[in-house]
């Protein structure tokens, strides 16, 4: 475990905004808490790092494992129409990269979410579902050492 891991705190906002799915090798994984979008983060438990190239190569590599598994179990289950992924960073400086279904039907199609509509939380079936699925999705490739 290096350093950087060891010093590693969730972004309040980012805390205050999620609902904890489960730690992978590298990221803490989260679902945002709106019900609007089915909406994760992939969040580098390496703290101090704000931009993908800050990564050395082993965590890019982890990185984009853990991003292309999601995102083909994502689409698979909830039979999205387009993945997004996103590395925006201009609220919260903490690297973190978003992974969002998207639906002809949603309520920002075809732009993007952000701004779109006012956030509205999972109820705690909603929530529980969520979560329990995608550890479900995730434990396929990463098992249960993580949760």
């Amino acid at each position: 475990m290096s350093f950087n891991e060891i010093q590693f705190e969730l972004d309040p906002l980012l805390e205050k905004d999620s609902i904890f799915i489960m730690e992978l090798p590298l990221s803490k994984l989260v679902l945002m808490n709106d019900a609007n979008f089915l909406w994760f983060l992939l969040i580098p438990r390496r703290e101090g790092v704000h931009e993908v190239f800050e990564l050395c190569e082993e965590d890019l590599l982890q990185l984009n494992k853990e991003s292309n598994f999601l995102l083909k179990e994502l689409k698979e289950h909830y039979k999205g129409k387009k993945m997004n992924v996103a590395n925006l960073g201009n609220i919260v400086p903490q690297l973190h990269i978003h992974h969002i279904v998207r639906y002809e039907d949603d309520l920002a199609w075809p732009g993007p979410i952000w701004g779109s509509q006012e956030t509205k939380a999972y109820s705690d079936l909603e929530r529980e579902t969520i979560v329990d699925e995608v550890r479900k999705l995730m434990r396929k490739e990463f098992g249960d050492k993580y949760v």
